[in-house]
């Protein structure tokens, strides 16, 4: 097309987007017979799964929930390696979605949305792009990820660094070369675990930098042969229900309490979900580990003495062990040889809680105790979270608001997928949804489902705009503080 048509383009929704959100939008509103267009910063589809491609990256969802439904023979045509995919076979899963379903075309790629403006006379929105072009359309589906816009941690001098430095979610396409190289790693969330624990054995020397130890959960992670994928697929039926029912969308559930349990059985009975080697030891063990204090004290003292076991050194255990939260109140992570790394003669850990960073000089990290000389920093420092990558663009809704003035305020949302004074834009895993405690498939393709439902209702109405009262989206607000705090 043109960029003299381009900026002309009439379209009935748009789709900011290009991972699992974006795709299945494009795939759903087509179905009703909608002109889409579609854009993504990157050069191709994936998502998460195209930018965060760090050494070690994987899914700590198990493949056969982490999968579209809407397609049998998508089901029957594709083949998992393994019980939880690493980046690249997640990332070729979607291309894979993309072309058998003819999604790609619909895309404008390495192009990022600076504006979107809502028109109330018309019921339209116009969105402007980084080169200046414009689309409208009558729907805006934003499909941008509640984890994208990447944070790095405020450390004076932090621009003096002379060598090289990575954000684990704005990885080169090549890895860059670890031998004999002296590198620092911040950060030991989900992400940090992961590089750690597949670089450790690279490197000529690794410094890792911890404000916060994670509670994880070892890993259990089999190959699948062709009598393994048989397996799963005849349970894919089942699985396609169940998901939509549990607590954290996983084939898990919970059982009532860990006090139901004679005192002696407790612990044998966390060993078999810990021999699991999945999330079900947090999110499909016992409900009241989120609501009971003694009953969290159990998992956690549990978990403690698994980190202890695995580190030789009892002093580096001990910070690594956490103390400070309740178990399961962070995300927990998977990991594999996370803690053996620690073992290893080449590994330093430091704990900036004891020994604070001061500032980066061209050589390396200062701490209070000294500098450590680096050749390469990562940053696994995640995100500014669920509403950082939408107060990017410049959205207004009615009267010309501002949504990040709006919720400079106030973090207000209708179900996490509409706000009110913003017509006609919908958000997938938005503010206050249930994507902190959801495999990410399954509540995306839920509220997918549940916009295009919306949008096809809208158009059977003849309505110009739909969009929730303030009075919804305030009862929603205060639904969540209150489900919050019984926990």
């Amino acid at each position: 097309m043109s960029k003299s048509k381009q900026q002309d383009a009439k379209f009935d929704a748009i789709v900011v987007g290009a991972g699992f959100s974006g795709l299945y939008a494009i795939h759903c509103l087509r179905g009703l017979g909608m002109d889409v267009k579609a854009y993504d910063a990157a050069d191709g589809v994936g998502g998460t799964w195209y930018w965060n491609r760090y050494p070690g990256a994987r899914t700590d969802s198990p493949a056969d929930v982490y999968q579209f439904w809407f397609s049998d023979e998508l089901l029957a045509e594709w083949n998992w390696s393994e019980r939880y995919p690493a980046q690249e076979e997640t990332e070729r899963y979607l291309n894979y979605v993309a072309d058998k379903f003819d999604l790609r075309r619909h895309y404008s790629f390495k192009t990022f949305i600076t504006s979107a403006d809502y028109d109330e006379a018309t019921g339209d929105w116009t969105i402007t792009t980084d080169s200046g072009e414009k689309a409208t359309a009558r729907f805006l589906i934003m499909g941008t990820g509640a984890l994208t816009k990447t944070v790095l941690p405020d450390i004076p001098g932090r621009g003096d660094f002379a060598g090289e430095w990575y954000h684990t979610a704005e990885w080169p396409k090549r890895d860059p070369e670890f031998r004999g190289k002296r590198v620092g790693v911040f950060g030991v969330g989900a992400t940090g675990m992961q590089v750690i624990q597949t670089i450790a054995p690279k490197v000529e020397h690794l410094t890792v930098f911890q404000r916060t130890p994670t509670y994880s959960i070892a890993i259990r992670n089999p190959k699948y042969d062709a009598a393994a994928m048989a397996e799963l697929r005849a349970r894919y039926p089942e699985l396609k229900e169940r998901v939509h029912q549990t607590f954290a969308g996983f084939e898990y559930h919970f059982q009532p309490s860990i006090f139901d349990l004679p005192e002696e059985e407790r612990e044998p009975a966390l060993e078999e979900l810990w021999k699991d080697g999945s999330l079900i030891f947090w999110v499909g063990s016992f409900g009241d580990v989120f609501s009971d204090p003694a009953a969290n004290a159990i998992f956690a003292k549990f978990a403690q003495d698994k980190i202890r076991a695995r580190v030789n050194d009892p002093e580096v255990a001990e910070k690594l062990v956490p103390k400070d939260f309740a178990f399961g109140t962070k995300r927990v992570p998977l990991e594999t040889n996370f803690y053996e790394a620690f073992n290893r003669d080449n590994v330093t850990l430091v704990s900036i809680k004891e020994t604070p960073v001061e500032r980066m000089t061209a050589r390396g990290v200062v701490t209070s105790a000294g500098e450590h000389e680096l050749d390469m920093i990562i940053y696994a420092t995640g995100f500014d979270a669920s509403t950082g990558t939408l107060n990017r663009i410049d959205i207004r809704g009615r009267n010309g608001q501002l949504l990040r003035d709006k919720w400079a305020e106030d973090i207000r949302t209708f179900m996490g997928l509409q706000v009110h004074g913003f017509p006609n834009m919908f958000i997938v895993n938005g503010p206050l949804s249930p994507v902190i405690f959801c495999n990410a498939p399954t509540c995306i393709q839920q509220q997918v489902e549940w916009i295009t439902d919306c949008i096809k209702y809208v158009r059977a109405q003849g309505s110009k705009a739909i969009e929730p009262k303030a009075e919804s989206e305030a009862d929603w607000t205060k639904q969540n503080d209150e489900i919050a705090n019984q926990t």
